[in-house]
């Protein structure tokens, strides 16, 4: 029997049901701070009947914006905004979530609905900061795109710390979880990959290594919220690349790692390359994001993919 309409428990958190609206880049922020717009966004998706709505990938970091239009909360002035937000999902019947990150070598590109690449002179015309981005190593994301700056060890600390400034945040904007972006060849996912990460200190080679720094961010953000409030971490299962030969071993490592970390969701989109422009497939596209307990009810109304 489905059980998509049942409630479902997530360490302290109940949902109404199990359905959760993942979180969708809408790239219509101002200057970080969400406005109407938002409200009306996410409100219908609660109004709907879902029990989770999460909030768009949300900037731990002016510099790690993925686009001018990404919301943040690298600042206090940002919660209030935020809290709104809050208020009109659980207003409307549903538990609030929220998905941190930085774009790392990605970040200061166009908004997706002008463009998603590289920022143009018409851009900056129009108003868009630039600035440089940072990563793992120096390698670029796609031709275009700016070299990033590889992170320092205080660079690491730093955005860590970012990381877990932006959680608490969250938490005191009164969202119900927090879920960290670790997909799409931003910071912590280029961390991960062989194909963005070229560094011979002890964040770089080995795949042990390359997970060293999302697994401190992981640690760190699960040591900053409460207890109950579940920690969900978004990864790409496969890299898309036939140079890296669509491995799934690191996606498996994380999985692994999930206990030790006590994170309570894995959600793993397939099909996005860490070095160039992702190609979505409909297989990719048609990706499914659930929590274990959740995927037990859904999986076995839903169709099977053929093997890799």
């Amino acid at each position: 029997m489905v059980k998509l309409f049942e409630k479902v428990s997530l360490r302290g958190l109940e949902l109404k049901n199990r359905i959760v609206v993942s979180p969708m880049g809408m790239y219509s922020a101002e200057n970080g701070c969400v406005t109407p717009f938002h409200l009306v966004h996410y409100g219908k998706f609660a109004m709907g009947g879902a029990g989770l709505v999460i909030v768009e990938q949300t900037s731990v970091s002016r510099h790690g914006r993925i686009t001018n239009g990404d919301p943040g909360l690298w600042h206090d002035n940002q919660i209030d905004g935020m809290r709104q937000v809050v208020h009109v999902i659980k207003a409307n019947g549903a538990a609030a979530g929220i998905q941190i990150n930085h774009g790392g070598r990605k970040s200061g590109q166009q908004r997706v609905f002008r463009g998603n690449g590289p920022l143009t002179d018409r851009d900056i015309e129009m108003g868009e900061e630039t600035w440089t981005p940072t990563g793992p190593s120096d390698v670029r994301f796609a031709d275009g795109y700016s070299d990033p700056v590889p992170l320092s060890k205080d660079g690491l600390i730093g955005t860590r710390d970012a990381f877990v400034a932006a959680a608490r945040r969250a938490v005191l904007a009164g969202f119900d979880l927090v879920e960290l972006h670790m997909a799409h060849g931003y910071l912590l996912q280029s961390f991960l990959s062989p194909l963005a990460n070229f560094r011979t200190d002890e964040y770089g080679g080995a795949r042990e290594n390359r997970m060293r720094f999302p697994l401190e961010v992981t640690r760190a953000v699960r040591a900053a919220i409460p207890a109950g409030m579940p920690l969900f971490v978004r990864i790409s299962a496969t890299t898309g690349s036939k140079a890296a030969g669509r491995s799934r071993t690191v996606s498996s490592s994380r999985a692994s790692s999930r206990r030790s970390a006590s994170i309570s969701s894995i959600a793993r989109p397939v099909g996005i390359c860490a070095s160039a422009r992702p190609t979505l497939t409909s297989r990719a596209a048609r990706a499914t994001r659930f929590p274990s307990p959740i995927r037990s009810g859904v999986n076995r109304a839903s169709p099977q993919e053929p093997s890799a």
